[in-house]
């Protein structure tokens, strides 16, 4: 993964790909890497952690302009978007990946069931979960709550009750930056929270969608986005 997607945020900081650009499909990176789709995924899952682009569900993958810390990968929107914790214990951080890479295997699933049998009430809970989290960022408060509640909800829409015990055994470590965050008043930046925001709308738009692919999808872009901005903290460390 990280030969692909150093060599594709190489492209984008020469202006090989320039802003608006759209990516080559999932198999065209496939053929041109040769590499399997997995790899392929997780590349675009680090570069869209980076700011470098952004999935538009059933468009592609468009390349944005490039942040000023772009150059040293995700570490400086990490350090700036969780704000002290760059100073974290990196046994703590380690913990933490092991914990989503657990989630991963539990939570991507859940996405690809949700689409295929979700209700409109379950659906409109987990927009209702997405709405408040996007209040709470704007108001300038924590959105620990709400992130939780939110994959609570999709857990709820696969309509097996297995999934959300599972999710309610990992408990407060569910959302990463609650174990490292000195307090409730520790809020990271509201553009790191903003892009949060925006990688939990592309599941639910999946989801209403009924569109199973790309439910896992944006869910495994989400998460494995996570264990990037993590992995690069403890490298900063």
């Amino acid at each position: 993964m990280e030969t692909v997607s150093q060599r594709l945020r190489a492209s984008i900081l020469r202006g090989d790909l320039k802003p608006g650009d759209k990516l080559p499909s999932e198999s065209g990176l496939t053929e041109q890497h040769k590499v399997s789709r997995t790899v392929i995924r997780e590349a675009i899952a680090s570069l869209r952690a980076d700011g470098l682009v952004e999935v538009r569900h059933g468009v592609g993958v468009f390349v944005l302009t490039p942040r000023s810390n772009a150059a040293n990968g995700a570490a400086g929107g990490l350090a700036s978007g969780l704000g002290g914790l760059r100073h974290a214990d990196p046994s703590r951080v380690s913990s933490i990946i092991e914990m989503l890479e657990v989630r991963a295997a539990i939570e991507i699933e859940a996405a690809g069931l949700a689409a295929t049998r979700s209700s409109p009430a379950q659906q409109e809970l987990i927009f209702e979960c997405l709405d408040t989290m996007k209040q709470r960022i704007a108001d300038g408060g924590p959105a620990i709550e709400s992130d939780r509640a939110f994959h609570l909800a999709v857990a709820d829409a696969t309509n097996n009750p297995r999934f959300r015990e599972l999710l309610e055994a990992i408990g407060r470590q569910m959302i990463p930056r609650a174990l490292l965050q000195d307090d409730d008043n520790d809020v990271p930046p509201a553009g790191y929270l903003t892009q949060i925001h925006a990688e939990h709308a592309d599941i639910a738009s999946a989801i209403a969608d009924g569109d199973e692919q790309a439910a896992r999808d944006a869910m495994r872009l989400h998460l494995r986005g996570s264990q990037s901005r993590y992995r690069t903290l403890i490298r900063r460390g």
